[in-house]
């Protein structure tokens, strides 16, 4: 069946034999309209059932009212719960909300930047792919008069609002937890260096073996094992060696310590006996494994709602320009049972 044609200031104005003007100021509540006439026309309006385009309105105004969210990955935990915390901003605003995907491609971050410019969106929020080193995309979204705030996965030489969490010391922590109970010989499984975040947890995990003495292994740092199964593909790796690690920081997400736990209980390793389990995130899941696994939370929904509460605060003033700072958040180590080792009798 053929949708019906949208109904348009121009129908009402030919059926009252108006101009399409008057109808414009009646239906904007305007006092130059007179108020029979105005009556007459909000009346005809509903009839036709007219819908305002709310999107040109506010054009019009210089603004649409609407802002863009790119991210790697929609069904990761990290990244719903920042955009939840986002949209219960904007909605408090009602502001509209245009949340696209990369899927960690750089060509599509491209084309989800470049359709948010042209919807005329206010703001663009957005945490980079892994893939890729050119963001000219980013820098025309700034000649566009385009709001661009950045979170997490960010570009340092791009100066815009950036929030994102202290991952250097998030990791300092977790890996002198993993010290303290006990463990000497810790795997890292490291994400993409060309992202801040991973090349930060890198040097909170270095730092932390330097201060307690402990020598770097070369052969216990593998390169982005930072999903599933690259995880369980360098767990096996690992756990082969003459003389496998006793533990392994799965410093790009929970999903990479699922594999490792996965195949550490496929070879009948004991977690946390024989090895400690350490993720990045505190997705739902790390409560419900046997064992559970020890993770770093890094309140995600908290960080969506500080990005919007920033930008309507910001903009709000005279001049709507945000001032290029970086706001960065705390993380917290959640310990469970796949680190405990000194809870095993």
């Amino acid at each position: 069946m053929k949708p019906k044609k949208r109904t348009t200031i121009y129908d009402i104005a030919e059926k009252l034999n108006l101009t399409a003007s008057s109808v414009s100021r009646a239906l904007n509540n305007s006092s130059n309209v007179n108020e029979d006439t105005k009556k007459l026309i909000l009346k005809t309006a509903a009839e036709m059932n007219y819908k305002r385009n709310v999107l040109a309105s506010n054009l019009r105004k210089g603004e649409s009212k609407t802002i863009g969210v790119v991210v790697p990955r929609i069904n990761q935990n990290f990244f719903s719960n920042v955009i939840a915390g986002i949209e219960e901003m904007t909605y408090a605003k009602n502001f509209n909300l245009i949340i696209c995907q990369s899927n960690e491609s750089h060509e599509k971050e491209i084309k989800c930047v470049n359709a948010l410019i042209n919807q005329h969106v206010d703001c663009i929020i957005i945490s980079v792919a892994a893939e890729g080193n050119d963001y000219t995309h980013l820098k025309n979204v700034i000649d566009h008069g385009i709001q661009l705030i950045q979170f997490d996965r960010v570009v340092e030489d791009i100066d815009t609002l950036k929030i994102i969490n202290d991952n250097e010391l998030a990791t300092l922590e977790a890996i002198t937890h993993l010290i303290t109970e006990g463990y000497k010989r810790i795997a890292l499984l490291e994400g993409p260096q060309n992202l801040d975040i991973f090349k930060q947890r890198k040097t909170g995990y270095l730092k932390a073996l330097a201060q307690h003495n402990l020598p770097i292994v070369e052969e216990l740092i593998i390169e982005n094992a930072w999903t599933k199964e690259l995880g369980a593909e360098a767990t096996r790796k690992l756990l082969s060696l003459p003389e496998p690690p006793d533990a392994i920081f799965a410093s790009t997400s929970d999903f990479s310590a699922l594999g490792v736990l996965e195949v550490a209980t496929s070879m009948n390793f004991k977690v946390p006996g024989e090895l400690g389990i350490l993720g990045y995130a505190n997705e739902p899941f790390t409560e419900l494994t046997s064992p559970s696994i020890t993770t770093i939370d890094q309140f995600t929904h908290h960080m969506g709602k500080t990005i919007a509460t920033l930008y309507f605060q910001e903009t709000q003033t005279k001049d709507t320009t945000i001032v290029p700072r970086t706001i960065s958040i705390k993380p917290k180590l959640i310990i469970r049972a796949s680190t405990s080792k000194s809870q095993v009798i």
